[in-house]
């Protein structure tokens, strides 16, 4: 595929701006703002640091839209000394010091991965909604909320419009971390006490369908200076999660019934209350503002997301 306008991506060493490079290879209008350069790349890249000192001049000349991916993650056991220090310093002073530098070059639009956390970390009979009032919980989910907030400043002081893409968990080929334990676990047929979390729902996105979101986000005039929610618009409870990845791979699953209030009780006695809870607690977004705004709807099902996520997991076996 081809994009016709000139593109700075952040973030191609990770997981999502790995899968638009891949989706827009041919595409001569993209260069690259990257931490390590890639080595085996056609595209120009530009080597740097997202922070709060960083000069992007060079890399954004002639510019006109900013896809930025790269952020500090999650880190489960974070051992900084001051981990939010960290997560702002790339997530929310980086972020804004690109953004500021990119509306006084000219560029047109500023497209954000942000991250649903910006909204918590659960939901409780009703799913998040882009309008929702930010209540991040974590670190991580602060900083990216304080550059939502910066970023909306920066397009109400110049003409750069400014894009916000929250996305769920983003699954897809190359996955890793939680989702890709699970597949593993499941590839392994180890039997699995999840037989009675049927309850809660989960939504989803495959990095395939954020890409496509992306994208549709670079042209779209209705994109402008808007907040999206995006998933795979089919939530699954952990039950169903883990039989469709035995599905998609041919086997059976294997799951039998522990009570949710006793993997609860195990999550505390071991530590893991955050891994349990992460199982066990709902987690839902409503896209219909993404779906009307844009006239957009995901091209891939969470099957054949959960399909090509799979494929790893086997890739890994005979590796």
């Amino acid at each position: 595929m081809k994009v016709k306008m000139k593109i700075l991506l952040t973030g191609a060493n990770g997981f999502l701006g790995n899968q638009f490079l891949l989706c827009y290879r041919e595409s001569p209008d993209i260069e690259l703002l990257v931490r390590t350069p890639l080595l085996v790349c056609s595209k120009k890249q530009h080597i740097g640091n997202i922070n709060s000192k960083s000069d992007f001049s060079s890399a954004l000349i002639d510019k006109e839209i900013v896809i930025h991916c790269a952020a500090r993650a999650h880190i489960m056991n974070d051992d900084a000394t001051d981990p939010l220090v960290e997560f702002r310093e790339v997530n929310t002073h980086g972020t804004l010091n690109l953004a500021k530098q990119a509306a006084a070059a000219g560029v047109k639009r500023f497209i954000f991965i942000s991250s649903i956390k910006v909204n918590g970390e659960a939901t409780f009979g009703y799913p998040f909604t882009a309008f929702e009032e930010h209540k991040p919980e974590d670190f991580y989910g602060i900083s990216k909320s304080e550059a939502e907030f910066g970023l909306r400043a920066i397009a109400e002081e110049s003409d750069m419009e400014v894009v916000i893409i929250r996305p769920p968990l983003i699954y897809g080929l190359g996955v890793k971390a939680n989702f890709a334990a699970l597949i593993n676990l499941v590839t392994k047929k180890i039997p699995l006490p999840f037989g009675s979390i049927t309850g809660n729902r989960r939504s989803l996105v495959s990095v395939y369908n954020l890409v496509d979101l992306i994208e549709t986000c670079i042209h779209h005039p209705n994109a402008a200076n808007q907040t999206f929610l995006v998933s795979d618009d089919h939530d699954l409870s952990t039950t169903e999660m883990v039989k469709l990845m035995a599905k998609v791979q041919g086997i059976k699953s294997w799951l039998f019934p522990v009570p949710v209030w006793m993997l609860k009780v195990l999550g505390k006695i071991t530590g893991k209350s955050d891994m349990i809870s992460r199982l066990t607690d709902s987690l839902q977004v409503d896209i219909s503002h993404t779906k009307e705004s844009l006239d957009w709807t995901p091209p891939y099902s969470v099957e054949e997301g959960f399909a090509k996520s799979v494929q790893t997991s086997e890739n890994k076996k005979t590796s």
